[in-house]
């Protein structure tokens, strides 16, 4: 069966109900529960809108390829910066090594197994804060005609969505 494969980068934006790790970091940066940043980054794609994207993956007439759907390259710091500006408070300061994260993940997750609760810091997701997880899906805007919106559409659209269901106060 032919088949083109679409890979969304980061998605962000109204509609997380779960939320998805992302989704959660939006949350926990607008309420101020975010006091540290490790250094990474991350691609943002706006969620809902986009232009291109899947529908035009699908109709591509060249089987087998692969396209990355995503949006602009951010660090974390950026990230935290824009959401506490954006809800009217101070964002994080402290740049926390990796070094000193991963203690903290492993007591966390024992923790998580002895209560049944999840933690907010896991151990994979220190690991793989280890890498810059940027993209490029220049050649999906090439190919297919994608567009994606800015980021900061993406981050205000999130956390409007989370303050008129309540979980943001």
């Amino acid at each position: 069966m032919p088949a083109i494969i679409v890979n969304p980068s980061t998605p962000v934006g109204p509609g997380d109900v779960r939320p998805t790790p992302t989704g959660q970091v939006v949350l926990d940066a607008a309420a101020g529960r975010m006091p540290a940043y490790v250094d990474t980054g991350l691609n943002i794609g706006a969620c809902g809108r986009r232009r291109g994207g899947s529908r035009a993956g699908f109709s591509s007439r060249t089987a087998g390829e692969r396209y990355i759907l995503g949006g602009e390259d951010m660090t974390l710091q950026d990230i935290l910066i824009y959401i506490a500006r954006l809800v009217g408070r101070r964002p994080p300061r402290i740049r926390l090594p990796y070094a000193a994260v991963l203690p903290i993940a492993f007591i966390a997750e024992a923790l998580a197994k002895v209560t049944g609760r999840s933690g907010r810091v896991t151990l994979e997701g220190v690991r793989m804060s280890r890498k810059r997880m940027f993209f490029s899906s220049a050649k999906a805007v090439r190919e297919l005609g994608y567009q994606w919106r800015p980021p900061t559409i993406a981050f205000d659209d999130a956390v409007r969505w989370f303050r008129e269901r309540g979980r943001l106060s």
